[in-house]
């Protein structure tokens, strides 16, 4: 049977059988068929997490000196922990117990008058106690420090972050092979245009070297045959093809192409600079 119940206001007016009020009616005894489980009212003690837990605890909190434990005061405290552990949980004090019936071995053979032993010193009862006390204290103290440490999913979230790496084109080699089919396309055209002229002229490749450079310097790629001026005839060409040959020997212009076959383009070597 589930009522909304609520617990009666202090009223001055009101009697004081009344033990609670239902949508606002006074509630003057239980009902009859109210049934209340017998687990529905639990008190919890501190959890801990074994009888050497519960001894450590009772120790600090007594402020006791943990080589020099009281038994007897000690284990009172702790029979009265395992008996209102025992009244909740059967199970959960079985180990509870065991520390219990070692903690009333210690205290009856610290009790018990022990006979005087010559060139012998009896070790104290509390010694393997007191031992494992301060190893589990030990690593009760690491525990703390370990789950003080950050971690992931509880205090921080992993953050992936994608960095693009840039992939630099390199473009494939002009091999002398490529320069020679370049050469002889060129010298194709000027033979298309082709004039009769007398005379003697004086070809420089040094000029020439500073006019193909000039024709580079925005720094931008230059399609290799409009280097060339075929009106200059075969001997112009072929002192401007020297005065290309001699920039790249120079480290001067870089030669390069997109893919096998496909034209040939000149630009500025990277760090050059055209005062021509």
């Amino acid at each position: 049977m589930n009522l909304p119940l609520a617990l009666a206001p202090v009223d001055a007016g009101a009697p004081l059988d009344v033990l609670a009020r239902i949508y606002g009616e006074p509630l003057l005894e239980l009902p009859k068929d109210l049934y209340i489980p017998p687990d529905a009212l639990q008190v919890f003690l501190e959890a801990f997490e074994g009888p050497l837990d519960l001894l450590l605890y009772l120790i600090r909190k007594a402020n006791l000196d943990i080589l020099d434990v009281p038994m007897a005061p000690l284990t009172a405290q702790y029979l009265e922990y395992v008996e209102a552990m025992r009244a909740t949980n059967l199970e959960l004090a079985a180990e509870y117990l065991l520390m219990a019936a070692v903690l009333l071995e210690i205290k009856s053979r610290m009790l018990l008058p022990r006979p005087p032993r010559e060139n012998a010193e009896e070790e104290d009862p509390r010694a393997e106690l007191v031992r494992r006390l301060l190893e589990y204290e030990q690593m009760k103290l690491a525990a703390a420090r370990l789950e003080a440490l950050p971690r992931v999913e509880r205090d921080f979230e992993w953050v992936g972050v994608f960095v693009a790496e840039k992939v630099v084109e390199r473009l494939p080699e002009v091999s002398l092979h490529d320069l020679q089919l370049a050469w002889l396309r060129i010298m194709k055209k000027a033979r298309l245009n082709q004039s009769h002229r007398v005379g003697r002229e004086q070809l420089s490749v040094r000029e020439h070297m500073t006019a193909i450079l000039r024709k580079l310097g925005d720094g931008a790629f230059v399609v290799f045959d409009t280097l060339f001026d075929v009106e200059l005839g075969p001997p112009g060409l072929v002192v401007s093809f020297l005065a290309v040959l001699e920039l790249v020997k120079e480290r001067l212009v870089d030669v390069t192409q997109n893919e096998a076959f496909a034209p040939i383009y000149v630009k500025l070597a990277d760090g050059t600079r055209n005062d021509a």
